[in-house]
This record gives C-alpha cells, sequence and structure tokens, in this order.
C-alpha cells in the first residue's frame, strides 16, 4: 500500500499551512477556462429562469447573481457568480464538493521546495450529487452552511498529520490529529522487504476500538498507535474525521474499502480517471481531468499482482505548475508531499506520475 523505502529518517517540518494568501488564483477556475478554451468541454451560460436552452443544447440556470451550467467527462455541475468566477464544481455520483474561498498555501519546507497556493476548498456533501439538485432542499441547506465557511475541509484535515503537526484532542481527551507515522518498523529483516509494516488503520491512529456499521468492530493494536498508511491515512480523513462511510474490509459493510485496492476498484463515487489495467502501458494520459480532493491510485510493488497498493489525494498545482498529491509512505514515515522517495507530482515521468493508474472522485 505504499512505495518502498529509500531513507528511513523522517524530517521535521515547521510552517504547514500559511492561511490567506491575497490575489491566488484557483485550481478550478483555471482548470474549467482552459478545458473551454481547447474544447474539451464546453459552457454556455445562456439559461435564465426559465431554463430555455442555447443553440448549443447546454442549459444554464441563473439564480439572482448566480449561474448553474453542466460540464461532461465526467458529468458536473458548475456554480458561478455574476461574473463567471467559479464558485463551486460538483460531480454526478459523488459527494465531494469544491468549493472557492480564501486562499490559502500547503507547504513541507523540510521535505520539498513545492508549495501549493490554493483558493479550493473540498468538503464533503451529505449526498451524492446528481444533475439538478441545486434546487433540493439538503443542497440549499448544505450550500448556505459552507459557501463562505472557513472550518476545516478535507486539505485542512490531511495536513494535520504531517510531520510536526501538533496534536488535537477531542472532549474526551482523544488525541484525534497530530503527526502520524506509517507504521512500525518491521523488524523481520527479510531482504527487499518493507521498511514499515502496512495494515495500519485510522483506529489504531486513535487507540481505540472502532464499531463499524456492519457489525464489526476495528480493534487498534499497541504498536501501530498513531499510525496511518496509505489507505488509512484517506480513511481517517474522509471517513472518521469527514464522516463518509467505511467498510470494515474490502468486502464487509458499505462505503470507503478498506485497501487502496478496494477503493480504487468500488463503486462509490465517480471514476475520473478509469482503471483500464495495472501495467505501464495502462498508465492514463488525461491527468488534467483531475481536480482537488480526487484520490488517485498506484502501482508501485512489483511483488504483488493485479493489485493497486498505493492512494492518495489530489492537492493542486503547486507554484512551479506541477500536480502535487498527498499521501502516507513508509519512505518519511507518514503523510506528506514530500520528495523523499519521489516528488509527489502526478505529471511528468518521475515514479508517482509512471505508476499513477486511476482515479476516483468520492
Amino acid at each position: 500500500m505504499a512505495a518502498k523505502a529509500k531513507k528511513k529518517s523522517r524530517p521535521v517540518v515547521s510552517g504547514l499551512v500559511v492561511l490567506a494568501l491575497v490575489g491566488t488564483s484557483g485550481y478550478l477556475t483555471l482548470e474549467l477556462r482552459k478545458q473551454e478554451d481547447t474544447g474539451v468541454t464546453e459552457v454556455r451560460n445562456v439559461g435564465v429562469l426559465d431554463g430555455s436552452r442555447g443553440s448549443g443544447g447546454d442549459k444554464a440556470e441563473t439564480k439572482g447573481e448566480e449561474k448553474w451550467s453542466r460540464l461532461e467527462n465526467p458529468a458536473r455541475s458548475v456554480l458561478r457568480d455574476a461574473d463567471g468566477r467559479i464558485k463551486a464544481v460538483l460531480t454526478d455520483g459523488a459527494r465531494t464538493a469544491t468549493l472557492t474561498g480564501p486562499a490559502r498555501t500547503f507547504e513541507e519546507p523540510a521535505s520539498t521546495s513545492s508549495k501549493v497556493s490554493t483558493t479550493d476548498w473540498v468538503r464533503l456533501m451529505p449526498e451524492p450529487w446528481k444533475k439538478g439538485a441545486e434546487k433540493e432542499k439538503w443542497f440549499k441547506e448544505w450550500y448556505a452552511e459552507y459557501e463562505d465557511s472557513k472550518e476545516d475541509d478535507l486539505f485542512a484535515f490531511a495536513f494535520q498529520y504531517v510531520a510536526g503537526a501538533p496534536q488535537k484532542k477531542d472532549e474526551q481527551g482523544l488525541v484525534y490529529a497530530g503527526d502520524a507515522n506509517f507504521g512500525p518498523l518491521n523488524t523481520t529483516g527479510a531482504e527487499g522487504g518493507d521498511l514499515r509494516l502496512e495494515q495500519s488503520d485510522f483506529y489504531d491512529y486513535l487507540g481505540t476500538p472502532y464499531p463499524f456499521r456492519d457489525g464489526a468492530t476495528g480493534t487498534p493494536e499497541a504498536m501501530r498507535a498513531k499510525s496511518l498508511d496509505c489507505s488509512g491515512f484517506m480513511r481517517m480523513v474522509l471517513g472518521y474525521r469527514a464522516r463518509y462511510p467505511l467498510m470494515s474490509t474490502d468486502k464487509s459493510g458499505d462505503g470507503l474499502p478498506r485497501t487502496a485496492n478496494g477503493m480504487a476498484r468500488s463503486k462509490e463515487g465517480a471514476d475520473v480517471l478509469p482503471l483500464t489495467g495495472i501495467t505501464p502501458d495502462d498508465r492514463p494520459s488525461g491527468i488534467d481531468q483531475l481536480q482537488p480532493g480526487d484520490l488517485v491510485f498506484f502501482k508501485l510493488d512489483t511483488r504483488t499482482q493485479d493489485r493497486l497498493d498505493h492512494v492518495g489525494m489530489v492537492l493542486g498545482y503547486d507554484t512551479e505548475g506541477h500536480l502535487i498529491f498527498i499521501s502516507s509512505r513508509e519512505e518519511v514515515n507518514g503523510p506528506t508531499i514530500g520528495d523523499v522517495g519521489g516528488v509527489s507530482r502526478l505529471d511528468g515521468n518521475g515514479y508517482y506520475a509512471k505508476t499513477l493508474r486511476s482515479a476516483k472522485r468520492l
């Protein structure tokens, strides 16, 4: 579930999140404009309150100063303000929504020079999106609550587990956030084996049993305390923190499966880059379709067959124009956007770019 180790030490990181950078352009606005300019998808905001169609057949709806329109590949709804600026993107079949909000910069200076400055905030809706859901009561109430909210989103959750992140405790004193490990050291001494053990789920980090909805109970192991492997990290961020339903295994329950392979092959959400295979020839080419919050899946370990073994979350473009993701890795012993063991870029021909196989929007 993680790349093979190249270095054992984990750097100390400071200055994890810098807030309120003025004038930063959002990933969504940039990418949607690129798509429209190149003809990949097209938006015509010609509709009014009666939902009339334009000559191109696209439909847009205006409510006050806001305008709704539709894009394809994948099918999604886009909300713009009166000046045409993106306010929200909501994908059919997915519960994650990307909203435009105050600018932030995410960085990990001890591990990488990459800095992702973004106005994108990724949040979890109470129901999967579908065409026309902007008219439904549940969405109106949800959007009214989060339209201008600075409450922690998925990105804020994720960076609360990188190196140097301070601990956070709930009212009962349970530590639910803070610097996370990937897993305990592998003491078997097997040549060519993993540096650190996988299978550390979110309840191992928490150190408390977790009752799943299928009746199973996740029982933490003491040696895995404060540890999250790659899929455990995603389950912590999306499941325990954002409350996306969680399966107890890849086969039991409903919601987000336990492993990277299970997540990639599940029917949850929308497949942005469909899985076609796991060989080097199956590397997807359309990474421009990715947006912040998407889960990306990799084939790293040549010892496993027919299985994807690593998962991360798209963060956005860094200040040098590279598409960056965050994931938990054994090389740095925990969540990172760093360069140890391979730069965290999805573009180009680096280690992770070449091993990318699919992507999903939950």
